[in-house]
């Protein structure tokens, strides 16, 4: 008896180009497998016979092909409208079954995947008209409403693993292959496709100069639906940038990466709650497991290396975000976010900018359209480049690059707090209260500020632009998933492993306000400087993280290279330390993520009982806000920001951009189009660290110092002010 075979199910409804998917599939299948081919349509028993059809189809078809066994099964002769011969459908290491009610409930039992054709109604009628003509015209609606029956009772949409838009454009075979290597049922089977998932070779173009990264990000991503830009804004002009150089602002700022997920290898992915849901161009996966076992599945290879005299650690691969939530798979409880619990695109292309060389590299895994882009980007490169000459003449001439720091709107949105000033002060005794039962040494407290918009009283993109001008830092970010931007100035790494195992935690605990008069600033950073309350949160925080980095370190590689050194930025004095440590050789890199996360600076210390408290003093989800911002490469390299200082904007109540849930790209500037006049929900959060000494007016102002960077730049206040 033949092994049972894997199969694979193409249901939908009349037209979708379940047919065509299904022999296109099986082509490319047939590169690396044996496959069988088995369609519906040769066993409805007639034009009123869909529930008969599926009956048949399970009990002589499916049944014995599961059991690895031939199965033979009568066919109907549509030209007699009678039953015809018998035929017989032989077992293979895949087999593809495709039709109308292939993933009805009676079928889904013995089958290992199930795919959804989705089509336009108008375009589904007009294809199976021309695929059938006359024959099927007269019997259409009778048809559709058998389809619709079945549907009202079995919602076979809602089990399938993959959701494909077929637009019988030829991208559907091969965007559904993609998304079947994610499928954990598949993975032992499909070993040929995921090694040559794998296998990928890099190519590379260097460009000297130094473009308008702004400029150039809506010249090649401005319609892109998903969108990321690592946006390392805290570069000075050229007359300073001198002494700039080897400073550890220098370090983090040296590089910004601009990427979207076009492209051949273009994919993204959402997080929610437990579920994995993958995009690759027109198909969707969705996968039920936690996200950092995921991220283990496709990130930690070394599957490229960079190009000679390439000084990046980025060699394409995910970008996004990780959400506050994703505690729950590393010791926290489960709490449901309004937002995705993590976001990211795999960008298979990319520009990279080296501010400390003035170049710009261009990325993209060899394809038959890689070609076409390096072109396209070489050209928008060039034109970035005349810009940020324009604007450097521009400023000398006494025109400030870049225009206003505050965003031109209707008006500036009006905030609301999670918490008022003295519920967040009783907040802080309960966590004081905390800490002297001993259940923590230090609660690090936040609240959400958020803000509903009329549609179009507020634009991202411009938005961002401001906040960067206002606030530059060195892991600034502008993230665009459809309907859901991030806006981010944030000035602290979280976690950085480099491609050759070297791993970095730079905690910022303790800030100032800036001033405008020099003597006041100057006191102010003495203040913080001489802070023994300060100072003692930050080294809290040090152990914490030191403990953490050492679950996947080598033994004795943990070091302490900076301990509460003072940074200044355009807003806030911080103290800011430095944990180094080497990743054992071997060690699961996702799980070395994991094992840091979330970031102890935004919990406290323990940090899982730590967070157990803040569950019940916060009473709500932070989201994006205090999770991390940076990539995954495919050379095991990762550099991850703390989400702070960080904008959430709603644009359209959508979080899904992708092409196969038909997201809507828009404008050329960098923006995106929403459409339907929704009105935008924006959020910031915002908190600072509680220890037995603090005093909870200081800690108030600290939050509202905190918000005053992002809050200035829009024209707001903070709520009561």
């Amino acid at each position: 008896m033949t092994p049972a075979p894997v199969i694979i199910a193409i249901d939908g409804r009349s037209g979708a180009g379940k047919t065509t998917l299904a022999i296109e599939l099986a082509a490319r299948l047939r590169n690396h497998h044996k496959v069988s081919l088995f369609h519906l349509e040769d066993i409805y028993p007639g034009w009123n016979g869909l529930a008969a059809g599926i009956e048949r189809y399970v009990t002589t078809v499916l049944a014995p092909l599961r059991r690895g066994e031939p199965a033979t099964w009568v066919s109907w002769d549509w030209s007699r409208h009678y039953d015809g011969g018998a035929r017989v459908t032989l077992p293979a290491e895949i087999v593809i079954v495709e039709g109308v009610g292939a993933a009805a409930a009676a079928a889904r039992p013995l089958l290992d995947a199930v795919i959804w054709a989705d089509s336009p109604e108008n375009e589904r009628r007009t294809r199976a008209l021309e695929r059938d003509g006359d024959t099927y015209e007269p019997y259409w609606d009778q048809w559709a409403a058998q389809e619709s029956e079945l549907l009202a009772t079995d919602s076979i949409r809602e089990h399938a693993d993959i959701r494909v838009l077929n637009r019988a454009d030829d991208t559907a075979p091969a965007d559904v292959l993609q998304a079947l290597t994610y499928l954990p049922a598949l993975a032992n089977v499909l070993v040929p496709e995921l090694s040559a998932r794998r296998g990928l070779r890099l190519l590379a173009e260097r460009i000297g100069g130094r473009p308008d990264a702004a400029a150039l990000f809506g010249s090649l991503y401005g319609k892109s639906a998903n969108a990321v830009w690592l946006d390392s804004s805290l570069v000075p002009p050229a007359p300073d940038r001198e002494g700039w150089q080897g400073t550890p602002a220098a370090e983090r700022s040296r590089f910004s990466i601009l990427a979207d997920d076009g492209g051949t290898f273009g994919q993204s992915v959402r997080h929610r709650s437990g579920t994995n849901r993958i995009t690759a161009g027109s198909a969707t996966a969705e996968v039920s497991g936690a996200f950092f076992r995921w991220l283990e599945t496709v990130w930690g290879r070394k599957a490229v290396r960079g190009p000679e005299g390439y000084p990046c650690d980025f060699t394409l691969g995910w970008l996004g975000y990780l959400g506050y939530e994703l505690k729950r798979e590393t010791g926290g409880s489960d709490v449901a976010a309004d937002t995705p619990d993590s976001a990211l695109i795999f960008a298979g292309r990319a520009v990279v900018l080296d501010h400390a060389e003035g170049a710009a590299w261009l990325l993209a895994l060899d394809a038959p359209d890689a070609a076409e882009w390096l072109a396209e980007a070489r050209a928008a490169v060039s034109t970035a480049v005349t810009a940020a000459g324009r604007t450097a003449a521009e400023a000398g001439a006494g025109n400030p690059a870049g225009g206003s720091n505050g965003v031109v709107s209707p008006a500036a949105p009006a905030f609301t707090s999670r918490d008022t000033e003295a519920g967040y002060r009783r907040k802080i005794a309960e966590a004081q209260h905390q800490i002297a039962e001993g259940n923590s040494y230090e609660v690090c407290l936040t609240t959400t500020l958020t803000a509903v918009v009329p549609a179009g009283g507020i634009d991202p993109w411009p938005t961002y632009l401001a906040l960067r001008r206002r606030n530059p830092a060195p892991f600034a970010s502008y993230l665009r998933f459809g309907g859901l931007t991030v806006a981010s100035t944030s000035p602290e790494r979280f976690l950085r492993i480099a491609s050759d195992g070297g791993m970095r935690a730079e905690p910022i605990k303790g800030t100032r306000r800036r001033a405008a008069d020099p003597e006041l600033d100057a006191a102010l950073r003495r203040d913080l400087a001489t802070s023994l309350k300060d100072r003692a949160e930050n080294i809290m925080i040090v152990d914490l993280l030191r403990n953490d980095l050492s679950h996947f370190a080598e033994p004795g590689s943990v070091t302490v290279s900076r301990l509460c050194e003072i940074e200044s930025y355009a807003t806030v004095h911080q103290l800011v330390s430095t944990i180094d440590a080497r990743l054992l050789p071997g060690s699961p890199r996702a799980e070395a993520v994991a094992a840091c996360f979330p970031a102890g600076s935004m919990t406290g210390a323990p940090k899982i009982s730590t967070m157990a408290i803040l569950d019940r003093l916060e009473d709500g989800p932070r989201g994006i806000y205090s999770g991390a911002i940076g990539y995954f490469s495919l050379n095991g390299a990762t550099d991850l920001a703390v989400a702070i200082r960080t904008l959430v904007i709603e644009s359209d109540g959508s979080d899904d951009g992708g092409a196969a849930d038909g997201g809507k790209a828009g404008g050329s500037d960098g923006g995106i189009v929403t459409e339907g006049g929704r009105p935008a929900r924006v959020s910031l959060g915002v908190g600072g660290a509680i220890t037995a000494d603090s005093v909870p007016q200081e800690e108030y102002d600290e939050i509202r110092t905190k918000a005053f960077g992002v809050l200035s730049a829009l024209g707001s206040e903070f709520p009561g002010s």
